[in-house]
């Protein structure tokens, strides 16, 4: 409850994050029956770079800040997307803005403030806005009425045991519409939570599961974000071959000596 996206927004893990949100959704309306989007931790949907607390860390200038002008082929699309939206887009305007009339995004937000100006931020969008826990909603919402759901789950991960409320709430998720697209974020700061995460999944039922990484430095150092990932179940097809150039030019436009990047598959089907 107390995090706060706005000092985070446009970083380098924003611009991964959103990059490869975009080929998820367009991969997902590769067909013309419609889905649900359901977007967990909705956050306020826009953000002011030059705002004063976006200022007062600076994140975005090492990340959307780097490529606005310049964008490499692979991130060109999603920069052209950030501009035409004005302020920086949190996943749920980027959703908005994609998503097409027999499409249905539903945005949830715990936080009565920023739940108030998500809906305000939304007006005039096709988007749901519910003030609500993120993981509640995950059971509320599924199974959809469409069968075809894309769920984006992004916890704050201010709370310790995050990774293991994120397993268990994907698999009983994953028990309620195991035909999902799942797409859960994780933080990057050194591999041995990382790695008990992915050795928990493994012991679940839920099958079919990659991982997509950017690290800008080593995993080395506790004390910082060293890089960030997607765990993805149920991966479109032809997904991971879309995710290696997004990495590859995050990794020429953000990384410091030592990045790295890959796609894993952790699961097989």
């Amino acid at each position: 409850m107390n995090y706060r996206h706005i000092y985070h927004a446009g970083n380098f893990a924003d611009v991964m994050k959103h990059a490869l949100l975009i080929k998820l959704i367009q991969a997902m309306q590769r067909k013309d029956k419609g889905f649900l989007l359901l977007d967990t931790h909705a956050g306020i949907g826009r953000y002011d770079v030059l705002s004063e607390q976006a200022e007062r860390t600076g994140e975005w200038r090492k990340g959307i800040g780097k490529i606005q002008d310049s964008a490499p082929e692979a991130l060109a699309e999603y920069v052209a997307l950030v501009q035409q939206l004005g302020l920086y887009p949190g996943s749920p305007a980027i959703a908005a803005a994609l998503l097409r009339p027999q499409d249905r995004l539903v945005a949830c937000e715990l936080h009565p403030e920023d739940a108030a100006i998500l809906r305000r931020n939304m007006r005039g969008s096709n988007a749901f806005i519910h003030e609500r826990d993120g993981y509640e909603a995950l059971t509320a919402f599924l199974p959809p009425l469409e069968k075809r759901a894309l769920v984006l789950i992004d916890p704050p991960f201010e709370l310790t045991g995050e990774f293991a409320t994120l397993t268990k709430t994907l698999v009983t998720a994953w028990s309620k519409f195991r035909a999902g697209v799942f797409v859960a974020w994780y933080p990057i700061k050194h591999r041995a939570p990382v790695r008990n995460f992915f050795e928990g999944l493994k012991l679940t039922p839920i099958r079919d599961v990659i991982s997509v990484e950017f690290l800008i430095r080593p995993d080395n150092n506790p004390i910082g974000l060293n890089g960030n990932g997607l765990i993805i179940v149920n991966p479109p097809f032809g997904f991971e071959a879309e995710a290696l150039p997004i990495l590859a030019a995050c990794e020429t436009s953000f990384g410091e000596p030592g990045c790295t990047s890959m796609v894993e598959r952790l699961i097989n089907e």
